[in-house]
């Protein structure tokens, strides 16, 4: 074997590997994710948030069972979806103090502001259409059907733009984590 090639996962690139994983297995996953979520939406959202965990792993990581990872990965992520659905569903409507958003801890406040120039500026380094994708979906809340209509494109690339977003935003997170 050629020492160049030691460690790279079997049968190419990595995003090679999840194309293949994606067209063999991806109607079965998203099936498996809705019956977990009841959602086609958030099955949708999920099996692409593991097909863009499976591409931020680096090429060193060998994986011995590509579709049992890939179920496996879902199922948290699954997981954490409906975690988050239950904590959003119990939380109260409204707070007990009035006065919770007029005076902010300025640790937080400052958090908070630092996070959004931090976002702001992630958003400002891609291209147009897929910033305003992300913006649309992520930040105002509408499903991909609607960002497609709205920008004239398929659903798939309105996926295919939030998802490079999301990966853009992470890696300027991670980074900006591993300078502190």
């Amino acid at each position: 074997m050629d020492p160049s090639e030691a460690g790279k996962p079997p049968g190419g690139t990595r995003a090679t590997q999840v194309v293949a994983l994606f067209r063999e297995h991806n109607a079965a996953l998203v099936g498996f994710l809705r019956a977990r979520l009841n959602s086609l939406a958030d099955a949708q959202e999920v099996a692409q948030e593991v097909y863009l965990k499976l591409l931020s792993l680096d090429d060193a990581t060998v994986i011995d069972s590509p579709r049992a990872f890939l179920f496996r990965a879902a199922a948290n992520l699954a997981v954490d979806r409906l975690r988050m659905r239950n904590v959003r569903a119990t939380a109260p409507a409204d707070p007990d103090d009035d006065n919770w958003h007029v005076t902010p801890v300025p640790e937080q406040h400052a958090s908070a502001h630092e996070q959004w120039r931090d976002l702001r500026q992630a958003l400002d380094e891609l291209p147009p259409k897929t910033s305003r994708a992300f913006v649309m979906h992520v930040i105002e809340g509408r499903d991909f059907a609607t960002v497609a209509r709205e920008m004239n494109l398929s659903e798939r690339m309105v996926r295919y733009h939030v998802g490079n977003a999301l990966a853009h935003c992470r890696e300027r997170r991670d980074r900006a984590e591993n300078l502190r």
